[in-house]
């Protein structure tokens, strides 16, 4: 894809390593972060089909009742993890689904500071 213009609060599907970096797959993950440095790198977050029984704090839900679902650009229930995080160039990001409202935005951002603060 081209160099994506203002990715922070984009939905994109991007290849996204497993956890045990043993291969990849193409699927949603959310940019947290505008393109840094010469090789235009954004932070990403791991975003999941499954829904868990007990949601982390790191856990954002994204179903018919969340206010973003629509505008998010997924296809189905979806949970943004936020301790699930990766950096990559833009050049890596596929394809752009949709975009998180500046409210969710704030929610991720303040997620994120308990994440690492505590």
């Amino acid at each position: 894809m081209a160099s994506l213009s203002n990715p922070r609060g984009k939905v994109v599907l991007v290849p996204f390593p497993f956890d045990d970096l043993s291969a990849t797959k193409v699927r949603p993950a959310v940019c947290l972060t505008h393109a840094i440095g010469p090789y235009q790198h954004v932070l990403l977050a791991f975003v999941t089909s499954r829904i868990p029984d007990q949601p982390l704090p790191t856990d954002i839900t994204f179903d018919a009742s969340h206010p973003d679902f629509a505008s998010s650009g997924l296809r189905k229930s979806s949970t943004l993890r936020l301790h699930y995080l990766m950096t990559a160039r833009t050049s890596l990001i596929l394809r752009e689904l949709g975009r998180l409202s500046d409210a969710t935005q704030s929610d991720v951002a303040q997620r994120l500071c308990e994440l690492f603060t505590k």
